[in-house]
């Protein structure tokens, strides 16, 4: 199979990423779904099992059902999840990221090269996500702080900062795949992706708006479904537990999988746009 056009693009492509998007999870279905499955779908599903036959013990009033020490125990195992599945995620996507490079170079990319090369870039792709998270915590405060000392004005400058800190998001929205395919380190990839993705980002923002909305949309209607059959049954019964762990992860892990697929194919669009590399250039980092 020949590999995605070299030449360099006139301009970023919202049209192109989905279309490669797609056709990158079409040709390597077998190895996305295995990669997702292990680090995504299955500790999802673990913790979605748990946390509805949790609820379902408390009946109709849930957690507001649960006695003091059963909350406390609840939050902190949650919170324990909570960070296993974070940390498992960013493994998943910077083994799409090999895996994505590799389909879009023509060629049938491997659980085993995926997981090592993903495994390799773990600690940087973790760091990246923690300033991340810090970040926006620290946005957040400030905001809020602002927002409360000053009336009207203040809202208006919480807006700005929340705005500030989203197109900040926006901007490195490819540091991980510049971790796993150039070997920069946190702050080194956090800068690379700035470059890359200046002149772009109001593009990739549509991209993501656009899936943002599939996914409220969809679980949306997944959560107003569970609403509906624990309002008819008083209650989650045991195969409504099962019905809805399982649900909730597909859900999850369908749109987790698309954006860190369209995340790797928006890293090499850029790349093409800015640089005219071509894909072959770029996996032949591993080779």
């Amino acid at each position: 199979m020949a590999s995605i056009s070299s030449g360099r693009l006139e301009k970023f492509s919202i049209g192109r990423v989905f279309s490669n998007t797609f056709s990158v999870i079409g040709r390597s279905f077998g190895s996305i779904a295995v990669i997702v499955g292990l680090f995504t779908t299955l500790p999802a599903l673990i913790y979605n099992y748990w946390n509805f036959s949790r609820l379902a013990s408390f009946g109709p009033e849930g957690v507001a059902g649960m006695e003091q020490a059963a909350l406390a125990n609840y939050g902190f195992v949650s919170m324990i999840a909570a960070l296993v599945i974070f940390v498992l995620a960013f493994l998943a996507q910077a083994a799409l990221v090999r895996a994505t490079v590799e389909s879009m170079n023509g060629k049938h990319p491997t659980i085993g090269d995926c997981v090592q090369i993903a495994l390799r870039s773990l600690l940087p792709t973790f760091g990246i996500g923690i300033v991340v998270f810090l970040a926006m915590v620290v946005a957040g405060l400030i905001a809020a702080f602002i927002a409360a000392l000053i009336p009207f004005l203040g809202w208006l400058i919480a807006l700005a900062i929340v705005v500030a800190t989203a197109m900040w998001v926006l901007s490195i929205s490819v540091a991980i795949p510049v971790v796993v395919q150039e070997r920069e380190g946190v702050f080194g990839s956090i800068s690379r992706s700035r470059h890359l993705t200046k002149g772009s980002r109001w593009s990739i923002f549509g991209l993501f708006l656009i899936i943002g909305i599939m996914a409220v949309v969809i679980q949306g209607g997944f959560s107003l479904v569970i609403g509906f059959m624990v309002a008819s049954a008083g209650g989650i019964s045991s195969s409504g537990v099962a019905a809805g762990a399982i649900a909730s992860s597909l859900v999850s892990s369908i749109f987790s999988t698309l954006i860190s697929v369209a995340i790797a194919v928006t890293y090499v669009e850029l790349r093409q746009v800015k640089e005219g590399a071509s894909v072959d250039e770029l996996a032949e980092i591993f080779s």
